[in-house]
């Protein structure tokens, strides 16, 4: 669960990654070794942009994705009607 260090040849946490635990960690946990028992959650930086202007941006962003994955679908469609063959 931990990450080896090769220059130092020791075994180092790496917070959201990786853990190193104890038999008696893993005992309290019941034995589950499932890793985000252990590893926590890495912590993130604010950038700052206030939530709702994020999701605003986000969402616009996504909307336009979605459009731009149509585009195939329909130029695809518009060829194959070309040859006769409607889809």
């Amino acid at each position: 669960m931990a990450v080896w260090a090769e220059f130092t040849g020791t075994l180092e946490e790496v917070k959201g990654f990786c853990a190193v635990a104890t038999t008696e960690e893993i005992a309290g946990q019941d034995y589950i070794l499932a890793p985000g028992r252990y590893v926590g959650i890495e912590e993130q930086q604010e950038d700052g942009e206030p939530f709702e202007e994020k999701m605003a941006r986000l969402t616009w962003e996504l909307s336009e994705l979605f459009t731009k994955s149509h585009q195939p679908e329909t130029e695809i469609q518009k060829q194959l009607g070309a040859i006769g063959y409607e889809v």
